[in-house]
């Protein structure tokens, strides 16, 4: 099959990871032998060839001015809660760009293509977030006549269900799109809300590689020794945007309760964003910024190896102000073999079951998330049981490979109603 893809994220470059999840969708389809190309935007700091892991790649320029060169790559979003006024401007220019990028890809493929050829040869077009990517999408695939789908990964939602303009152009977008997905029953309960119909609305939950994120004795003595961390020092992870859905905040003000019971404790914080400032000053508030480790944003290679050297991994996520469909930072621990504290929110209860894969709490109570790290510290055996469940869960349910399967289900149902 062919399929043209538009997204605003995409990894950078290899190993990068901003919006990895987009890549592995693509790669993991093409390995399958279907043909797929990526329209995305342009960004200064690209480093990527035309074809990569079998996928063929479209960047497009829109920016009139360097200083607008700000949509998608996790950019157009402040703390991924509200549009940036640098995006704004950059709207008009980046979504009659990716109309352009999307034709110029139909119109490369007919040039190239053996046998005949009427106007594009895709046989389906596939936006990632219904906002921005549905709409310019939705009127490409009407003037090829190709079936759209629509995926949904979180920001697109949570703006949609704030802002009534947008939730209005969402409803457009369902109801030109042929099928929608969601990576979790709970964004696709909320997309249904939003107008997109119930009988073609799928959940497809993301996948990870096995072999890259996988149990790795040898990376607790790497990263404890370029974290000056002792050997039998306990090491809590979280990994993720620094954002505000992610609940780093949370996972402050529960660490310092958890640091009164381990004070050789360390938590190491994996990403870059917006609050990685403000995160710093609390726990400097908190009295606890020697036992806290700001990493910065690691390529992939390294941040599996931080998974795979942590005691226990944290995922405080909270749904206020953000919506995080099925975090991938998750999925990961989970082939690490971790021992994950999580909150009961969006994806999680989709493929964490309390008690067997690792521990839920409820969202925004730093006394039960500080109670489930330490218990997890206090009980290695629970620990290791959870992480070993979590793995098997993983390389039996949760691969790309089994992702890529499930959308070819829908790529074959939309084709064949045309």
């Amino acid at each position: 099959m062919r399929i043209l893809m538009l997204t605003s994220s995409y990894p950078l470059y290899a190993g990068e990871t901003t919006a990895p999840f987009i890549e592995e969708i693509a790669a993991s389809l093409a390995a399958r032998g279907h043909t797929v190309q990526v329209v995305a935007p342009w960004h200064p700091n690209l480093r990527r060839g035309p074809v990569e892991r079998g996928v063929h790649l479209h960047f497009y320029r829109y920016a009139p001015h360097p200083s607008l060169n700000i949509w998608g790559y996790a950019r157009s979003l402040l703390g991924d809660t509200a549009l940036r006024r640098t995006t704004l401007a950059a709207g008009p220019f980046a979504l009659a760009g990716s109309v352009r990028g999307l034709l110029n890809a139909a119109g490369f493929a007919a040039a190239h293509a053996s046998g005949p050829c009427t106007r594009c040869q895709f046989e389906v077009l596939h936006a990632h977030w219904v906002i921005p990517n549905g709409p310019p999408a939705a009127l490409v695939a009407r003037w090829h006549r190709l079936p759209l789908v629509v995926s949904l990964h979180g920001s697109d939602v949570y703006l949609s269900e704030r802002h009534w303009p947008v939730a209005a152009v969402a409803g457009l977008t369902f109801r030109a799109a042929s099928a929608v997905t969601a990576c979790s029953t709970d964004l696709h309960r909320r997309g249904v809300q939003l107008g997109a119909r119930p009988a073609t609305s799928h959940v497809i939950p993301y996948g990870i590689n096995p072999q890259e994120f996988r149990p790795d004795p040898s990376a607790r003595a790497r990263v404890r020794s370029e974290l000056a961390l002792p050997e039998d020092a306990p090491l809590v992870v979280g990994l993720g945007r620094l954002v505000y859905k992610k609940g780093f905040d949370v996972l402050l003000d529960a660490w310092a309760r958890v640091v009164e019971r381990f004070p050789q404790a360390l938590l190491a914080l994996v990403g870059y964003g917006d609050l990685r400032a403000d995160l710093e000053q609390q726990a400097v508030r908190l009295g606890i910024a020697s036992r806290v480790r700001f990493t910065g944003q690691l390529e992939r290679q390294q941040a599996a190896a931080y998974l795979a050297a942590a005691d226990v991994f944290a995922l405080p996520i909270v749904q206020d102000r953000g919506v995080d469909g099925l975090p991938n930072t998750l999925l990961e621990a989970m082939g690490a073999g971790r021992a994950i504290v999580a909150s009961r929110v969006a994806g999680v209860p989709d493929v964490l079951e309390d008690g067997r894969h690792g521990l839920m709490v409820p969202e925004r109570d730093p006394a039960a998330l500080a109670g489930a790290i330490a218990r997890l510290l206090d009980d290695r055996a629970l620990a290791e049981r959870l992480g070993r469940a979590a793995r098997q869960r993983i390389e039996t349910e949760l691969t790309w490979d089994r992702t890529a399967a499930r959308f070819e289900q829908v790529y074959e149902a939309v084709t064949s109603d045309e």
